[in-house]
C-alpha cells in the first residue's frame, strides 16, 4: 500500500486559516504538500461597498506588478466607484442644474 502521509514544508505544523496544504502528487509518484494561497475579497466601491467588476481579486501588494490597464476600469471614477454609482452622481448633478434653471426662470417670471 502507497504512503498517503505528507509533511508540512516548514516549521508551523498546525492547519490554521493562513497555513492549509493540498497533497499533490509529481510525476515521479511522491505525495508533497502544496501550500494554498488565500483568495481575497477583491475590491470594492467606495460608495455602496458592492465589489468592484472587471478588477482582479488579488492581495493589496500584488496590484504594483499589474499592468494600469488591469488595475482600473476606462470611465470616470473607475476602479474607485461602481458603474451605477457614476450614473447616479452624473444623474444627481444634471438634476441639480435643472433644477437652478427652472428656479431662475420662476424666479424672472415673479419680477414681471
Amino acid at each position: 500500500m502507497a504512503n498517503n502521509r505528507v509533511t508540512r514544508a516548514g516549521r508551523h505544523s498546525y492547519n490554521t486559516r493562513s497555513n492549509r496544504i493540498r497533497p499533490i502528487r509529481t510525476p515521479g509518484g511522491k505525495l508533497v504538500a502544496q501550500k494554498i494561497v488565500k483568495t481575497t475579497k477583491g475590491p470594492k466601491c467606495a460608495d455602496s461597498k458592492v465589489p468592484l467588476q472587471g478588477i482582479k481579486h488579488l492581495k493589496s501588494t500584488a496590484y504594483k506588478n499589474l499592468k494600469k490597464r488591469e488595475r482600473t476600469v476606462s470611465r470616470a471614477y473607475g476602479g474607485t466607484v461602481s458603474a451605477g454609482c457614476v450614473r447616479e452622481r452624473i444623474v444627481r448633478a444634471f438634476l441639480l442644474e435643472e433644477q437652478k434653471a427652472v428656479k431662475k426662470l420662476l424666479a424672472e417670471r415673479a419680477n414681471k
